[in-house]
């Protein structure tokens, strides 16, 4: 018999509130967080994707949580393909480039080490050059834009990539991509 978070999962859906409500139940049961990220790796997509929304809303909340299973997260997020489940692991992605490379000192910047950086950085170079959607590829964009501050080849390969791959994407795409590149 499965438990009360798995139970859970199974009556999420897409419904902002609804995922909101859920990763509040999650915040306030933080020995729940581990069964959550293990339920986004799992082979029922359903239940993966879904567990995957709830850790975005977690992680924007208590990105810190991520940090005693970061290895485990980054080398399963390769693994997923299904949209709904890639979209929030690449927001999680970012929100990671995003507190390390501020200013201020954090857990963030003290627990991610050089293979970590090189694992986001393949990463997401890999969405960012797959056919993922655009989100996801927006996501991208910034975590590498951010990374190229630390690891000197990611700027020049992130400049090739977007200029290559501008004609052929979407609006949004391209004004991600116009924004990116204005910063290189």
């Amino acid at each position: 018999m499965q438990n009360g978070l798995f139970q859970k999962l199974q009556y999420v859906n897409a419904y902002r509130k609804n995922r909101q409500e859920l990763a509040n139940y999650v915040l306030s049961h933080p020995n729940l967080f581990e069964e959550l990220l293990n339920h986004c790796f799992e082979a029922d997509a359903d239940t993966a994707f879904k567990s995957c929304w709830i850790l975005e809303f977690v992680c924007k909340e208590k990105l810190n949580w991520i940090l005693p299973h970061i290895d485990y997260f980054l080398i399963n997020i390769k693994h997923l393909n299904h949209d709904s489940a890639i979209r929030p692991c690449a927001k999680i992605c970012e929100l990671l480039c995003i507190e390390y490379f501020k200013n201020s000192p954090s857990k963030i910047k003290d627990s991610l080490n050089k293979n970590h950086l090189e694992q986001l950085s393949e990463i997401n170079f890999d969405w960012l050059i797959n056919d993922e959607k655009v989100a996801t590829k927006a996501y991208a964009m910034q975590s590498l834009y951010l990374l190229g501050k630390k690891i000197d080849w990611i700027h020049p390969e992130l400049k090739k990539v977007l200029g290559q791959g501008f004609s052929s994407h979407s609006a949004a795409y391209k004004a991600r991509a116009r924004h990116i590149l204005n910063k290189l």
